[in-house]
């Protein structure tokens, strides 16, 4: 009997995906491509850092690289959530683009937990606060405030905090 490998539910395909589909679900009806959400992934789960509402998890040392290695997941926490129709994707001549599937909005109001609220409100927040912005526009600001590359020093010297 072959034994199953564990499937890890932090930092895994789907535990982005569940993420994608709040944001996709909160930029209704607008989408966003895969580099746009990458940045609105650092957004919501560091919103502290970018003057938000209290970051949705621990800042952590280094998490400016984090911004790299969630690609991956995202597009396929994207796929995995395409095919159960939470995620739609539209290919045209600009690119692809993700946007909320049919019942994203009906996972969204379903599930209830304290961290999920939370999730909704970073999302509705990013979404209000980096809309507008184009995915060129969001990588300058976030790198010309120092969140995407050493954003952990950043931070910590505007508190008053020395790094040892």
């Amino acid at each position: 009997m072959k034994k199953s490998k564990p499937i890890a539910a932090f930092n895994s395909p789907f535990e982005l995906g569940v993420r994608m589909v709040y944001l996709l679900n909160s930029l209704q009806p607008a989408g966003a491509d895969l580099q746009k959400l990458v940045l609105l992934d650092y957004a919501i789960v560091y919103s502290d850092d970018l003057g938000g509402p209290p970051s949705l998890h621990t800042p952590v040392p280094y998490r400016g690289s984090e911004y790299l290695s969630r690609r991956d997941l995202i597009a396929q926490g994207l796929y995995l959530m395409s095919t159960r129709g939470l995620v739609a994707v539209a290919m045209d001549e600009t690119g692809i683009t993700y946007f909320a599937g049919d019942s994203a909005r009906t996972l969204v109001g379903a599930l209830t937990s304290p961290y999920l609220r939370e999730l909704e409100g970073r999302c509705r927040w990013a979404a209000t606060t980096f809309t507008t912005l184009s995915s060129r526009d969001m990588t300058e600001r976030f790198a010309q405030q120092g969140h995407l590359w050493g954003a952990e020093f950043e931070g910590a010297r505007a508190r008053g905090h020395q790094w040892q």
